[in-house]
């Protein structure tokens, strides 16, 4: 009975937390260590609040934070890369990476493209999700892109490029390496029709893409703090023994150097786009053009 009042203490276990603290209360910042309320970081757009870094997101949550709503219309959602080369390595195929990948992200590939529009103005847009292979640049890649550049050039409207990516795909050797050019090629076709290229670099964006189309277009925009650049800061270091500065390869780096145009805060950056986008508005008709013009010189 002289055990029968006797508490005995509860055993402490990390599951008993994990039950009484939902895991989507607090969210942890990657670069400060300081805990948000979930609520507040996803208010903020994933950006911390307490630092300002900016979080990676998805393609899809970035034309959400973007585009009017209710405006995007996906294109080609369908496409998906093949294992042309039949690539294998110790633990498993290119194809089964490719439909692993596919179910855990929810897409086909890295870009999601389609048409939108920014407060009322048309655009095309091509979004790169990094969390797909690293963001890597293979043949659907390409195509995705390719063909938002051109449908932009048969309607008359700019092409936005969000693009976060860690280089080509080695799976697809040779074919993810054309991709660069193939993009390239077709932005030339956006140039005759007079419309802006507008390239958002987005932490990170390295190897062959920011060495192609994402480094020549009309306008190059980046986040505070994305790393950009074409090899990582160990190999360069490695390759030139020498010491880099800290900030070597972050988006203010490059905007000190005249590389890029702007960096833009994630909150400033819908405004930001939506400014760019009316300076290449064009007038409907030549009537309209007449009334531009005339009310120019007033």
């Amino acid at each position: 009975m002289k055990d029968f009042f006797r508490r005995a203490p509860l055993p402490f276990t990390s599951s008993r937390r994990e039950q009484q603290i939902p895991d989507n209360v607090w969210t942890k910042c990657a670069n400060c260590g300081e805990l948000t309320y979930q609520k507040q970081f996803n208010d903020a757009l994933k950006v911390c609040p307490k630092c300002g870094y900016h979080s990676r997101i998805s393609s899809r949550e970035w034309i959400e934070i973007l585009a009017d709503a209710d405006s995007f219309v996906e294109h080609d959602a369908d496409l998906q890369g093949i294992d042309i080369l039949g690539f294998v390595s110790p633990k498993d195929n290119y194809e089964a990476k490719l439909a692993a990948t596919s179910e855990r992200t929810g897409t086909n590939d890295v870009v999601m493209s389609g048409s939108a529009s920014i407060e009322g103005l048309p655009f095309e847009i091509a979004a790169c999700n990094f969390d797909f292979m690293g963001g890597s640049m293979g043949s659907v890649f390409g195509e995705k892109v390719a063909r938002a550049v051109e449908r932009a050039a048969d309607r008359g409207v700019p092409v936005l490029t969000i693009n976060a990516s860690g280089g080509a795909r080695m799976h697809e050797g040779i074919f993810a390496l054309m991709q660069m050019a193939k993009v390239s090629v077709a932005l030339t076709r956006l140039a005759r029709v007079r419309q802006p290229h507008i390239s958002l670099l987005v932490d990170p964006c390295y190897g062959g893409v920011s060495a192609s189309y994402a480094s020549v277009a009309d306008i190059i925009l980046a986040e505070p703090g994305a790393n950009i650049g074409f090899a990582g800061r160990r190999v360069i270091e490695q390759t030139i023994r020498q010491k880099l500065p800290p900030h070597f390869q972050t988006a203010e780096f490059f905007l000190e150097h005249g590389m890029i145009d702007a960096v833009v805060p994630r909150s400033d950056m819908r405004a930001t786009i939506g400014r760019l986008l009316r300076l290449y508005e064009r007038p409907t008709s030549s009537a309209d053009h007449r009334e531009h013009v005339v009310a120019g010189h007033q």
